[in-house]
């Protein structure tokens, strides 16, 4: 069986990300055997998209199962390896909530055109928000697991010999934001199947929507597209 090989930048140094972060505080939880390697991108000022194309990268002679994953997320399932594990004989790449469907213009994988929350029938997985567990609120966004055409970035779990054998990349230019849309989008393109997988996590963040280098990535992903 692939080792687990978590791939997360963080702007703390090794030793804050370990005590400061919500993902190296809740990793501590699971330090027993077999132990799962991490990763990390520490100090980091470079955008998402290249890094995880690194670990795909130093994954080529080194296969894991990727999870690129946030570092203000603590995971909550004891559980959590063998869902990915689960997850992955199901789907190529298994995020925790997701659309069943996707839009022209659509700024979010949860959001329609109009900024506004997507009809509940077409939304899938769930998500804790706070600073821990227990957190402040759950997101129920629907039921998982479900074969989804986009996935929220905060985690995404793939096999890196499917990556690599489907060629499937992040794009660059999407340093942060979109990265994940896009992500999916070449991956649908590819035929690489996705879906959601109900493992439990809580999440700080409540996302950057309408800022101004959020609206520059938006412009970005409308013309890659043509939309």
């Amino acid at each position: 069986m692939k080792p687990i090989r978590l791939v997360c930048g963080t702007r703390h140094s090794e030793a804050q990300f370990v005590e400061q972060s919500a993902l190296g505080r809740s990793l501590k939880l699971y330090d027993y055997a077999p132990r799962q390697q991490l990763l990390l991108f520490d100090n980091n000022r470079t955008g998402l998209s290249t890094i995880y194309n690194r670990a795909i990268e130093h994954a080529r002679d080194n296969p894991a199962i990727l999870v690129f994953i946030h570092d203000d997320v603590s995971i909550c399932d004891f559980h959590w390896v063998e869902r990915i594990h689960e997850g992955l004989k199901s789907f190529d790449i298994i995020g925790l909530a997701g659309n069943t469907r996707r839009m022209p213009r659509q700024p979010s994988w949860a959001f329609t055109p109009e900024m506004k929350w997507d009809q509940r029938e077409f939304l899938s997985g769930t998500v804790g928000h706070g600073d821990g567990f227990p957190c402040n609120v759950v997101s129920h966004f629907g039921f998982a697991p479900q074969p989804c055409k986009l996935l929220d970035g905060l985690m995404l779990a793939a096999d890196s010999e499917r990556l690599v054998q489907s060629g499937l990349r992040f794009d660059e230019q999407f340093d942060f934001h979109f990265y994940d849309l896009d992500f999916c989008r070449q991956a649908e393109l590819r035929g690489v199947t996705m879906g959601t997988w109900p493992i439990s996590v809580v999440h700080q963040s409540g996302g950057a929507y309408g800022k101004p280098d959020w609206r520059a990535a938006y412009e970005r992903y409308l013309g890659k597209y043509g939309e």
